[in-house]
Parts: C-alpha cells; sequence; structure tokens
C-alpha cells in the first residue's frame, strides 16, 4: 500500500501543472484516490496488522495535515475551496448528491476547513498487536464558517417541466409575463463556485428573459409591441419554436414621475457575511445615486424585530440617507413578517398618488420569527398590492437562500425578484435598467395563445411552469398577472409539433376527456392566434389586443433573426441544466455555436459572459459525467 501510495502521489504532482489548464475537478479526483489508499478498518473489514518499520504512510487526523498533503494543488484554485463529502472508509468519492451538485468554493482565499468525526475505539494492547483496531475516520468537506457557507440549507420550488399537449384536445395556451431574472444571476453563482445547479433552482424563462432583445419600440396607444417568428429548433430537427416577444415603451428621463421608495432591509444574523448586508448596502447606494430631490427614501430594518431607522428623506439628501443605510449591522433572528408590515405602512402613509411607491427587500429570505409561512406571507402581500404599492425584492447570499419564498412573494406583490451576487449585478439592476425594473408601464399581463388544430399536432410551452394561468382566468380581472416595466423585454417561447412532422414525440392527452372546440378549426390562414390583456398602471379594468401569426414559408436557422437564435441558444442551455428529457439533441456546443451567431452589439458584454457560463457547464458536467 505505501508503495502504490507513492506512485499515485508522483503521478498526481507531475500532472498538476496540467490539470491548473484544464479541468479543476479532476485534479481532485486525483487527490481523492491519493487519500482513499489510507490504511483503513470498519466492523466489517479484516484488521490489518501494523507495520514495524518507522516508515508509515501519513495519517489524516486532522485538518493541518489535510492541508498539507493538498498544499501542492493550492494554487490552482482561482477564487474558490472545494466543498463535497466524501468517506474514506469506503473510498466514496462522491454520491448523487455531489455528482449533481459539482464543486463550490469560497472567494476570501482560504483553501479548506475540514471537519474529521473519529469513531471510538479502544486502545490497542500492545502484547495483541493483532488485534489492533484501526479508527474510523469520516472526512466531511465544507466551505470555511468564514466565507459562505454551504448549500445545504437553500430552498427550491420544485418544477415539473411543461410537457407537450395536443393542439386538437387542448388549443389554448394561457399564461402570465414573467419579469424576473433572479434565477440566471443564482445559476451564475453556483457556476462560478464550480457547481451545477440543483435543477429547481433554473427557471428557464428566466434565463431567457435575463437579456434584452431587439424589437422595435410601440407605434401605437399600447405600451409595449408584440413580435412574433417560427423557424427551427436547433435540438429537434421535426421540431419548430414559435418566439413571441413583448417590448416595453421606452421612458424619457423627464417623463419619469416621483418614487417613494422604502428600502426594507434583513439585518438578521444569517445576513451576517460579506455578500450579503455589506453588498447590500454597497447596491442600495448604486440605486441612492439615480435617485432626485423629488424621490424619497425610507429605510425600515428588521432581525428580532421591526424598526424604523430612517424617515422619509429627500434622496438628494445622500449623506444623511447613507448615515442611516451603513449604520444597520447584522445580527439577531428574523421577523421579516414584521418588517413588511411596516414597510407597507410607511409606503401608505407617504404615497404618491401619480408617482411611484415601491417596496425594495433586501434579503436571504430566511425569516424564522413571526410570520414565517409561505402561503401566510403571499396573503400578505397580496392584500398590500391593493393599494398600488409595488414590491421588488433583491436576494442577497448563499447557504441558506430562501429562492421558493421570495419568488412566491414577488408573483403576489405586483413586483419582480432579481437575485445580486456580485456589485456587477447589482449596477445592471439598479443602474443600467433601474426605470425597467423600478417603474411600471403595465399591470398583470396576461397571454394566451391558441393554435391551430389544422397545422399544429401539439406544442410545449418552454419554461414557465409557475406561470401558468388557467384559461377561464385570462378574461378574470381579479387574477393576478406579471408587470412589465418601462423599456422592458419579455420572451416567451413555444415548442410546436407541425401537423406533417415526422416527430414520434409523446404526446400529453387527458382520458376521458373530448376534445375542446377550437375557433381556429375553420381558419386556412394563421398557425396560431394570440391575445394578451393588461391593465394600465392606475386601472382595475383590462384591455385587450389580438393578433395573429400566419401560416408561410418558415426560414431557415440561418435566415431567423438574432432574437430568435439566442433565445433559443439560452432555453437550450437550460434544459441541459435541468437535464431535460425535452432537450433532445442540445449539448453546449450547440447552445455556443447559436449563441455566438446572434451575439448582436451586446454593449453591455451579457452575451459575452453567457458564453463563459456555457463553458463553464458544459467542463463541469464533463468533468462529473
Amino acid at each position: 500500500m505505501p508503495v502504490l501510495r507513492k506512485v499515485i502521489k508522483q503521478s498526481f504532482l507531475k500532472t498538476t501543472n496540467l490539470m491548473k489548464r484544464t479541468f479543476l475537478p479532476l485534479t481532485f479526483l486525483s487527490a481523492m484516490a491519493l487519500y482513499s489508499c489510507e490504511p483503513i478498518s470498519n466492523e466489517s473489514s479484516t484488521p490489518t496488522k501494523p507495520q514495524t518499520n518507522t516508515t508509515t504512510s501519513p495519517q489524516f487526523s486532522s485538518k493541518e495535515k489535510i492541508k498539507q498533503h493538498l498544499n501542492d494543488t493550492s494554487d490552482i484554485l482561482e477564487d474558490n475551496s472545494i466543498a463535497f463529502l466524501w468517506k474514506s472508509s469506503n473510498a466514496q468519492h462522491y454520491n448523487q448528491e455531489s455528482h449533481a451538485r459539482g464543486f463550490s468554493g469560497a472567494s476570501n482565499g482560504t483553501l479548506f476547513n475540514a471537519v474529521v468525526t473519529e469513531k471510538p475505539s479502544a486502545k490497542p494492547q500492545p502484547q495483541a498487536p493483532a488485534q489492533k483496531n484501526y479508527k474510523s475516520q469520516t472526512y466531511q468537506w465544507q466551505e470555511s464558517s468564514s466565507s459562505r457557507g454551504g448549500f445545504d440549507n437553500e430552498d427550491y420550488d420544485h418544477i415539473t417541466a411543461n410537457r407537450f399537449e395536443s393542439a386538437e384536445q387542448l388549443p389554448v395556451s394561457t399564461l402570465s409575463i414573467d419579469v424576473d431574472n433572479a434565477s440566471y444571476s443564482n445559476t451564475r453563482r453556483f457556476l462560478a463556485t464550480r457547481r451545477m445547479p440543483p435543477a429547481d433552482a433554473v427557471r428557464i424563462e428566466e434565463l431567457v428573459n435575463y437579456f434584452n432583445y431587439d424589437y422595435p419600440q410601440p407605434t401605437d396607444e399600447h405600451p409595449f409591441s408584440i413580435n412574433m417568428e417560427i423557424g427551427p429548433s436547433p435540438w429537434n430537427a421535426d421540431h419548430h419554436l414559435i418566439h413571441v416577444g413583448l417590448q416595453g415603451k421606452e421612458l424619457d428621463y423627464d417623463q419619469i414621475k416621483p418614487s417613494n421608495l422604502v428600502f426594507l432591509i434583513d439585518a438578521s444574523g444569517s445576513m451576517n457575511a460579506p455578500n450579503k448586508l455589506p453588498l447590500l448596502q454597497q447596491s442600495f447606494e448604486l440605486l441612492l445615486n439615480q435617485m432626485g430631490k423629488k424621490d424619497k427614501i425610507s429605510i425600515v430594518s428588521y432581525a428580532g424585530s421591526a424598526g424604523l431607522v430612517l424617515a422619509p428623506t429627500p434622496a438628494n439628501q445622500k449623506r444623511t440617507i447613507l448615515d442611516a443605510l451603513n449604520n444597520i449591522k447584522a445580527g439577531g433572528s428574523t421577523a421579516g413578517g414584521e418588517g413588511i408590515h411596516l414597510a407597507y405602512k410607511l409606503a401608505k402613509e407617504n404615497l404618491l398618488d401619480d408617482g411611484n411607491n415601491r417596496v425594495i427587500l433586501a434579503t436571504d429570505g430566511d425569516f424564522n420569527v413571526g410570520v414565517s409561512d409561505n402561503a401566510e406571507l403571499v396573503r400578505i402581500i397580496e392584500e398590500k398590492r391593493k393599494d398600488n404599492i409595488y414590491l421588488t425584492i433583491c436576494g442577497f447570499g448563499m447557504g441558506n437562500y430562501k429562492d421558493s419564498r421570495m419568488e412566491q412573494i414577488s408573483n403576489a406583490g405586483n413586483g419582480n425578484y432579481f437575485y445580486i451576487d456580485n456589485i456587477d449585478e447589482a449596477k445592471k439592476v439598479f443602474i443600467k435598467q433601474m426605470r425597467a425594473n423600478m417603474f411600471t408601464l403595465a399591470k398583470d399581463v396576461k397571454i394566451q395563445v391558441e393554435f391551430n388544430p389544422n397545422f399544429v399536432k401539439a406544442y410545449r410551452l418552454i419554461g414557465y411552469e409557475n406561470r401558468l394561468l388557467a384559461q377561464e382566468d385570462f378574461d378574470d380581472d381579479s387574477k393576478d398577472a406579471g408587470e412589465l416595466g418601462a423599456g422592458h423585454t419579455v420572451t416567451a417561447i413555444y415548442e410546436v409539433i407541425l401537423s406533417d412532422s415526422k416527430s414520434t414525440q409523446a404526446i400529453e392527452r387527458t382520458k376521458n376527456k373530448s376534445p375542446k372546440k377550437a375557433q381556429l378549426a375553420n381558419n386556412t390562414s394563421d398557425l396560431m392566434q394570440i391575445r394578451f390583456r393588461y391593465k394600465p398602471e392606475k386601472s382595475n379594468t383590462s384591455i385587450l389586443i389580438s393578433n395573429a401569426l400566419a401560416k408561410g414559408t418558415i426560414p431557415s436557422m440561418e435566415e431567423t433573426s438574432d432574437n430568435f437564435r439566442f433565445s433559443a441558444a439560452v432555453a437550450a442551455y437550460g434544459m441541459l441544466l435541468r437535464d431535460s428529457e425535452f432537450k433532445g439533441n442540445a449539448d453546449y456546443d450547440l447552445v455556443a455555436r447559436y449563441a455566438k451567431s446572434a451575439l448582436g452589439k451586446d454593449v453591455d458584454g451579457y452575451r459575452t459572459e453567457f458564453l463563459r457560463l456555457v463553458k463553464s457547464a458544459k467542463e463541469l458536467s464533463f468533468a462529473w459525467n
């Protein structure tokens, strides 16, 4: 065993420099193989006779020795430490969970924090060496507590992917728009820390809608333009994609109404990390710099209880506001429900009848005092939105991140939801896209598509699983839906099987359910009709818009727009991250190829960054498959 260990170690050290330029995970698999050669035993194994010479293999009984034996690889860690579970007694390099999650790390330069649990065993008797029982050790690798914590306490709602529906049996699809994009920056955080994101952290519509698309501005009385396009599916030659895009009207600065903003800040102990409260404070300072003397800022913080930090103050009094903001310290439990009540109360007391009234909640979502049940929090928010006070949620941090809670609350509160993983994302949300994110043009925007069964055999909406509506909800103005901000673009993609397709895709059919009569049954010119409902910002009565996608010659992939190809590439990327059964022939090379062909102007570099994420995901998936 010592000889084998020496051979493996020499091989491992010689390949370190090569691994720097290839795959970090492979380097650590070599390390794990090295340590699996450690002499061990357990209750079911035969005791090993102790060596009589003085040269023995090192025993990993402390984290200092572990660090020593991995020191040769410390320079290949770009910014993170490694987190995984490994039981040396079984040489179990990774289990199903670690396979799905990949690697993760920290940004503070910490190499490793090892937790070693030793099972008690009787002290070996010198006179009977054959009876010696070696201690069984379990090594649990985790991020240093001084860094950003692990991922084991994060919450995500389960997503069941939409299936192919029969256009004959169920020709109508109804949904709410979704302008959130928290899932994109959250999955980016996982990839940046050398881990594949959990499938339920990937909401494909939020990945697609992270990017702006080059749609024309509206030219009529409505606050958004409607754009449709059909083309081939990149991942299935027998299918096609229908791309639906909305473009919100841009606002000039002189059109922007004054704002009444209440910063609702989670100051609980769980926010005590560099990428939580300090990043939050930096982010809000960026937003403050976009405000003027007509705008008012209030600050409420909550920990064990909620309290007023700053009464409504003109935004041009920046020093006063920043002093109040930066004096907030993290500590205590999390009374999120109480904080929400106080923030909305303050916003209502200072309501601007012709202004932008908004609560901006910044948190990791870990409410644990007072009202903390998701359903009850949603009911509170649903009641508060009746006062025309909008809600923006900004998520921070990792480890105990409660994505499911924040998404449900934002959906209920006429709001939007972002995940701030770094200061660049804060600049995107609060500077570059501030007007789109903070100023609502249309609320309760719904989309209803009716497919013509004469031309469409089946369809599948890609993403939007938690934004689906019943068909009758479309005309019901009491049913809540998503909001469209100034200059916002919203994109939805349907994968369709045309009637002449040779596709063998299974199609969802409801037993003992007769087909719904399609209004387009006698239509010989349109592939589908599409209807929109929206409410003007201060109205509770919706307005209906109708349009249609005519049947015609379908362009080749090369002839489609940059909008079409790039959004299709992002959708394929999302399906790969989710390991979707509908990904067809998609792989990361296909995603990169189509994304590269549709970069466009890419002024802010977001699409170029996407290509880097695709590369990272490919490397991680290759290393663990």
